[in-house]
């Protein structure tokens, strides 16, 4: 079994529940390991701070280039960083990455960039990338004001639609 984490909005701490998720499965025994399909916001070496903590949170050795298939320099939209890039964001690689890893982990932890709705290119968004990778969601909601109407029209059926 394999998880989707995803948010209501950047920054709402979807690294540290993916990596705490990570642990815990690890400490009973499970071979884990992280993916973050999209980063934005790289390093010099153009590694992603994510990334890295869900590599390091993993007990299974995997490349870099396969637990982040795409990672983009510039802290914006991840569609914006790809074109400004020169890149397609393609569904298909990043579905080959993550089954790579399902083939070495009992677990992999897939997280999203940004909110659920956040476009990845003209046509697709977390929200169809969690639909296309077929696995249950996590939702990490930020505990304030308003945090029980944080969510898209539109994804309640993504949602159904895993269910």
């Amino acid at each position: 079994m394999s998880y989707f984490i995803t948010g209501t909005r950047y920054w709402s701490r979807q690294t540290l529940i993916s990596c705490a998720l990570l642990h815990a499965f690890a400490a009973r025994g499970q071979r884990v390991v992280g993916m973050k399909p999209v980063a934005v916001g790289c390093d010099d070496d153009g590694h992603n701070q994510d990334v890295k903590q869900l590599q390091a949170a993993s007990n299974v050795l995997v490349s870099y280039g396969q637990i982040n298939p795409y990672c983009f320099l510039s802290s914006i939209a991840p569609h914006i960083a790809a074109r400004n890039a020169g890149v397609r964001i393609d569904f298909a690689r990043i579905l080959t990455s993550y089954h790579e890893l399902a083939s070495q982990a009992d677990m992999v932890i897939v997280e999203g960039a940004g909110g659920f709705r956040v476009p990845l290119n003209n046509n697709q968004d977390i929200a169809d990338l969690a639909l296309q990778l077929g696995l249950p969601i996590i939702l990490v909601v930020g505990m304030r004001l308003g945090c029980l109407n944080h969510r898209a029209a539109d994804s309640t059926s993504a949602i159904e639609a895993l269910d």
